[in-house]
């Protein structure tokens, strides 16, 4: 997990929610991953006739304005990744006051 780019924290959850590994900013990071064990749940519950009962997420990604959070479910394990997004610098000469 350490070997992703851009990565500024990350977690190996077990299903229910308990911490197996976590590094970085998300280090034993509790809080956190009990806001990702609640959002998977919830994300399983939503309309079934819509999604199929059998029809789970693959990965879910949540954005904000300098950072982003990657979730995914491999092994009957929860991997969270923190990362930090990059903004293309200005090509011109502007002056932010």
């Amino acid at each position: 997990m350490d070997k992703i780019p851009d990565q500024i924290g990350y977690l190996v959850l077990t299903e229910d929610g308990a911490v197996l590994e976590s590094g970085g900013e998300l280090e034993n990071d509790e809080r956190i991953a009990t806001i990702i064990t609640d959002l998977i749940t919830l994300s399983n519950e939503v309309d079934s006739v819509a999604f199929g009962p059998s029809e789970n997420f693959k990965k879910i990604s949540i954005t904000f304005d300098d950072h982003w959070y990657i979730i995914c479910l491999s092994n009957k394990k929860i991997y969270v990744v923190k990362r930090n997004i990059h903004t293309p610098l200005r090509e011109s000469n502007e002056i932010n006051v």
